[in-house]
C-alpha cells in the first residue's frame, strides 16, 4: 500500500528511543524527510538518517524554539508527531494518596501534556498552509487511570482531550489530528533501570524482570506480551497519510485487548 509519504516533511518529538525511534525508522523508511526532536540523540537515532535537533520540551520555551529551527532550515511541515512523554516520580509517591508533590504534578504535566500543546500551537501554521496532519501519542492510563501514576494518567487524559477539541477546530482548514493510544510497550518507561516499571517494582517490592513479565496479562493484554514499538509505529504512518482523509480526531489503541470497552 502507498501511503503517499514519500517527500514528506516530518517533526517527531521523543525520538532518540523507544516508540519516538520505531516512528522515525518508519517514515524515514517510506521516503519521507524527519527531523528528530529530543533532549539527546543516540547512536541508533543518527543511524536512521534523520535530522537531529536537540531541545527539551518540557521547558516553556522549548518547543517554539525546537519547531524555529526546524523551520529555518525548511519552511514546510506536513506532519508533526507529539510522542515526547515519560517522566518517573518521586520517592515514596507510590504511597500518597495523591501520588507525588506538586512537583510531580507539574514535571509530568510540563513534558506529557505542556510541550505537545506547545509544540502545536507553534508548528500549526506551517501544518495548516500544508494541510497536513498531527498524530499525538497518549496512553492506555488515561482510560485505565488506576493502572498508573495518576499524574501521568492525568495528563495523558488531558492530551486526549486536547487533541479532540483541536481536532474539530482545525478540520476545516485541512489539518487532520489524531491519537494513538498504546498499552505496555517494551520502552525504556518500563524496562528502563530509572523508569517508571522499575520505580513500581521498587515500590512493591519484586523484582523488575518478574513484573515485566507478568505485567502484560495482569494489565489485560490478550497477547500475553509487550507491545513492539514498530507496531505503533505503522498505525502512526496510517494516520499521518494523506491517502486517510477521512480519519479525524480518532483515538486508535494498539493495546492488545487490554481496554475493555465495547
Amino acid at each position: 500500500m502507498n501511503l503517499e509519504l514519500t517527500g514528506k516533511r516530518v517533526l517527531v518529538t521523543g525520538a532518540s528511543k523507544g516508540i519516538g525511534l520505531a516512528i522515525v525508522r518508519a517514515f524515514v523508511a517510506e521516503g519521507a524527510s524527519v527531523t528528530a526532536v529530543s533532549r539527546t540523540s543516540t547512536p541508533e537515532l543518527e543511524a536512521t538518517g534523520a535530522t537531529f535537533v536537540a531541545a527539551d520540551l518540557a521547558e516553556p520555551d522549548g518547543p517554539r524554539r525546537a519547531v524555529e529551527a526546524v523551520l529555518a532550515a525548511d519552511p514546510r511541515l506536513d506532519v508533526l508527531v507529539n510522542n515526547a512523554g515519560g517522566g518517573t516520580m518521586s520517592e515514596g509517591s507510590f504511597a500518597d494518596p495523591l501520588e507525588g508533590s506538586d512537583d510531580d504534578w507539574a514535571e509530568v504535566f510540563a513534558l506529557n501534556l505542556n510541550g505537545a500543546v506547545r509544540t502545536t500551537r507553534a508548528a500549526l501554521p506551517a501544518l495548516i498552509e500544508a494541510r497536513g496532519a498531527i498524530v499525538n501519542i497518549s496512553s492506555d492510563s488515561a482510560r485505565r487511570p488506576g493502572a498508573s501514576p495518576l499524574p501521568y494518567a492525568t495528563a495523558k487524559a488531558a492530551l486526549n482531550a486536547f487533541s479532540r477539541g483541536l481536532a474539530e477546530k482545525v478540520a476545516a482548514q485541512g489539518v487532520r489530528i489524531n491519537v494513538v493510544t498504546p498499552s505496555g510497550t517494551r520502552t525504556s518507561l518500563l524496562e528502563g533501570a530509572d523508569g517508571f516499571g522499575a520505580q513500581l517494582a521498587g515500590a512493591l517490592g519484586i523484582d523488575h524482570g518478574a513484573l515485566l513479565k507478568a505485567l502484560p496479562q495482569q494489565g489485560g493484554m490478550l497477547t500475553g506480551e509487550l507491545i513492539d514499538p514498530a507496531e505503533i509505529a505503522r498505525v502512526v504512518l496510517l494516520l499521518a497519510s494523506p491517502t486517510m482523509p477521512s480519519v479525524i480526531g480518532a483515538n486508535w489503541a494498539v493495546d492488545a485487548g487490554a481496554i475493555k470497552i465495547v
